[in-house]
């Protein structure tokens, strides 16, 4: 079941990305929500916020190292733990939806913009969603396991 989220975020994930290359010209923004939310066109050939730009053996390394320890999480931990799985899931197909577009296009496609009061977010797409949701869930998982072993000591 954990992979099946993983395999629907990726879909879910490159079909709005192919929507946007399709529909939109690198820099077109289309207001949603005016000064609040945009969607924009966006290359990013770094990771979060821009930082390793063009660091491409770098990146597939380290989602490839990530991707096998969540493998490895899914399959000796989450069978107790469904929120812990929801999570991995999550995060499972948010890494290998951005490492598509770094192996096809040597950059992520962006295109969520947000605006929150005057600051503008970082652009974004649905498998960086999907892996801060994951992460977070994680955390949760986590507190929530930590709180049980408390209660059986």
């Amino acid at each position: 079941m954990y992979y099946v989220i993983a395999v629907v975020m990726i879909v879910i994930d490159q079909w709005t990305k192919y929507l946007v290359i399709e529909n939109m010209t690198i820099g077109e923004s289309i207001p949603v929500i005016d000064n609040v939310f945009y969607l924009t066109s966006h290359r990013n050939p770094g990771a979060a916020w821009g930082i390793l730009q063009g660091q491409m053996w770098f990146f597939y390394i380290i989602t490839l190292i990530v991707v096998g320890i969540i493998i490895y999480y899914i399959e000796h931990y989450a069978k107790t733990n469904r929120l812990l799985g929801i999570s991995l899931g999550l995060v499972l197909g948010g890494a290998i939806g951005n490492l598509i577009d770094r192996v096809r296009f040597q950059e992520v496609v962006d295109f969520v913009d947000v605006y929150i009061f005057s600051y503008d977010y970082p652009i974004f797409n649905v498998a960086d969603s999907s892996l801060v949701v994951g992460v977070i869930l994680i955390g949760i998982a986590t507190l929530f396991e930590e709180v049980r072993k408390d209660k059986k000591a």
